[in-house]
């Protein structure tokens, strides 16, 4: 090999090999007064912290993947569903440009974040545990908080045009996309546009992990390291239009998304067609007394599902099995921010939310299973909430300070009746429109939190808190027994078939939180934060065997309310380690998350709990160049939800490389995930449904879970003007 080869490589490897605090996630730590309603669990990414997150992934859930208390569930490749502390999906606020997005889907494969792209996202706040009731509501495990980036204007009497575009490569799944965003804005008018675009081919693992061949009866081959039904499209764009004068801000933003397909390894169906659009409309002023905020704003979403190119197509005389989901959601809130006195603010806010869900499939083929009539799987679905919170903020000396706040919801809930393909669902559907469907439940959650500060290198915290979630449409008023449907009404990826109960109770969940902060006075040098918890949730939403169930194999279970514990511990810290005029920064920061949790009703244990995770980070950074190595353990999942027969997952370890170089406008980005290209099963990715024979409950083998993602080079081009 030439000399000039081996420096060039040298270099590369070195520029690599290294890495940066400040191109790596960093979580902002903001003194509460700067951002009202933070505790020691809030966790905030800002542009900086995203900058080198967004090209790793399409999935916007993964900006959330290095935060303490987060882990993610797979689903598809631009719709997993994070998990805060155990608790996941409808048990989590989640919150895009202040709107209550709801998945229309009965697989949850249209998840809240999936409607923004990475490369939109400027801001992400996680509450995880205790969290002010101003930002909680209908839910029990925490708050995501994801905002787009702010309206920007003119000084008076100019005009200023900004904007970036970026395309990137990844290597696994021959993935690929491109971003552009663009403002024209003066003193007091400013509009956006923004949009963006990915696509992947299925992913490979990092070694065989089922056989190699066809992937369905009348499919193409897969190899035995190819995961099925992980290929996806994405197309988002927006546009918006602000208004400033006086501080007062008027926003109006309309976005449209179509997703034209999406597998999912995890689930019986894949995602065909998804089109979302939805307008925005938010005010925020300032006034003597305060802050008031009023938004309204409307989602309508049609979301289609069938079997995909890697899962069985016919079935006897039946092409495929269409499904249809269409979901209108509409919201309106209002809050204000009063700084009564000079060391307390009172919040206090009202949100309304109207949910409309037509869930129908159409007839296939000639047979009785799926004809000759549409199958009704929730037919006219409604849930309204109606919320009013308070929210007292307070520092009572320079050492301590505290949050009080209470909130209450109505949340009412109906459906029509239900109907199946033919007569063999009658007796089901019979049962079922024999009793009302109206609910209505009245839910209350409160907190109260203390923090002292008895230094500047050290501060505490207490919380507890009770917050409250109503069971969603799916969990209420799915019908059918029959296995067939049941399976088809899934959301978290076990395999196995689901069917609703009328009778369900809303979850009620009771926590109490600690957190420790110590760090050096300046808070610029070194870190540690230790926060362990216990959650009690009564009524929690677990399920149960329905019939006969047996071992090693797919059934169909039941909702039902059981009483449930979760506890654990998030610790996380970072240290600047030196630096020499040579090398540039080096610096030291790592997580640590460990979550059990337990039916206390059964001994069981919950589904889909993340085992231990320890992620280290060696950052470093010279100049215009970042870089850094990463090293992610995985422990074994031996803790499994009998249940649903879940399936247990051996433990891994994983090395990163990444490296970035910001020129002038241009920031360029190039890494490698899995460097070793190691083989391992995601142990919150579910079983693998991703080929075969999947309508019928039992046709595809059990025991396979999904394979995570093998080694993958990556880069990325943003230009900004």
């Amino acid at each position: 090999m030439p000399s000039s080869v081996r420096r060039s490589l040298a270099i590369a490897a070195l520029a690599t090999l290294s890495g940066p605090l400040a191109a790596e996630t960093r979580i902002v730590i903001t003194a509460p007064e700067e951002t009202a309603g933070q505790t020691l669990n809030t966790s905030i990414l800002d542009q900086a912290a995203l900058a080198p997150l967004r090209y790793r992934s399409s999935d916007t859930a993964s900006l959330l993947r290095e935060l303490p208390g987060v882990s993610l569930r797979s689903a598809g490749g631009v719709s997993s569903l994070p998990a805060i502390r155990g608790l996941a999906d409808d048990r989590l606020r989640i919150k895009v440009d202040g709107m209550d997005l709801v998945s229309a889907c009965p697989n949850h494969m249209n998840s809240p974040l999936s409607y923004l792209d990475p490369t939109a996202v400027a801001r992400v706040e996680v509450y995880a545990g205790v969290t002010p009731v101003s930002v909680g509501g209908d839910s029990i495990g925490g708050t995501i908080v994801v905002e787009s980036a702010p309206a920007q204007f003119a000084a008076p009497g100019q005009t200023r045009v900004t904007g970036e575009a970026g395309a990137f490569y990844r290597s696994n799944g021959d993935a690929r996309g491109a971003h552009i965003a663009a403002t024209v804005a003066g003193a007091h008018a400013s509009f956006t546009y923004t949009g963006a675009g990915t696509e992947a081919d299925n992913y490979d693992a990092g070694d065989a992990f089922k056989p190699a061949g066809p992937a369905a009866v009348g499919r193409g081959w897969l190899d035995g390291d190819e995961v099925g039904s992980s290929a996806y499209k994405a197309i988002n764009q927006a546009g918006r239009l602000a208004l400033r004068r006086d501080g007062h801000l008027l926003e109006l933003k309309y976005a449209h998304q179509h997703i034209p397909y999406e597998g999912f390894p995890n689930q019986r169906m894949d995602l065909t067609d998804n089109e979302s659009d939805q307008v925005n409309i938010a005010y925020t002023g300032q006034y003597g007394w305060g802050e008031l905020k009023t938004r309204i704003y409307h989602d309508a979403t049609d979301h289609r599902m069938n079997f995909g190119d890697d899962k069985q197509f016919r079935y006897g005389d039946a092409p495929g099995m269409p499904m249809a989901s269409e979901g209108r959601n509409t919201g309106a809130a209002l809050s204000a921010a009063m700084p009564l006195t000079d060391t307390g603010t009172l919040r206090v806010g009202s949100e309304y939310q109207r949910y409309r869900l037509d869930d129908w499939w159409s007839p296939s083929g000639s047979g009785m299973m799926m004809a000759p009539g549409t199958f009704w799987n929730i037919n006219d679905g409604q849930r309204d909430r109606y919320a009013v919170f308070g929210e007292w903020e307070s520092r009572w000396s320079a050492q301590w300070q505290g949050l009080l706040g209470v909130r209450h919801e109505t949340v009412r809930m109906d459906t029509g009746p239900a109907a199946g393909y033919s007569m063999m669902y009658a007796a089901d559907a019979n049962a079922f429109n024999s009793r009302s469907h109206d609910k209505t439940d009245h839910n209350w959650d409160a907190t109260a939190l203390a923090r002292f500060t008895p230094d500047a290198r050290q501060t505490f915290e207490l919380g507890l808190a009770q917050k409250t979630r109503s069971p969603n449409l799916h969990e209420r008023y799915t019908w059918s027994t029959l296995a067939m449907a049941a399976v088809m009404n899934n959301f978290v990826g076990d395999g196995n078939g689901y069917v609703g109960n009328l009778d369900l109770d809303p979850e009620v969940a009771r926590t109490v939180s600690l957190a420790a902060d110590w760090h050096d006075a300046a808070q610029a040098r070194w870190n540690i934060r230790l926060s362990p918890y216990y959650t009690r949730v009564e009524d929690y939403i677990d399920a149960r065997c329905l019939g006969t169930c047996t071992a090693r194999q797919f059934n169909v279970l039941q909702y039902d309310n059981a009483s449930a514990r979760l506890y654990g511990v998030d610790l996380s810290g970072s240290v600047r380690l030196g630096s020499t005029p040579d090398f540039g920064d080096f610096a030291l920061r790592g997580v640590v998350n460990y979550v059990d949790g337990k039916n206390r009703d059964t001994g069981d244990d919950l589904y889909n709990i993340m085992p231990l995770d320890v992620r280290l980070t060696l950052t470093q950074s010279l100049g215009s160049w970042s870089n850094a190595l990463e090293s992610e353990w995985v422990a074994r999942k031996d803790e499994v939800s009998e249940v649903r027969n879940e399936t247990e997952t051996a433990g891994y370890n994983l090395i990163h490389l990444r490296s970035a170089y910001q020129w002038r406008q241009v920031r360029l980005d190039a890494g490698v995930e899995n460097l070793l290209d190691k083989g391992y099963a995601l142990p919150l990715g579910g079983a693998y449904l991703g080929q075969g024979g999947t309508m019928s409950i039992n046709g595809i083998p059990w025991g396979t879970a999904v394979a995570g993602p093998g080694r993958s080079f990556y880069v990325a081009v943003n230009y900004s003007f």
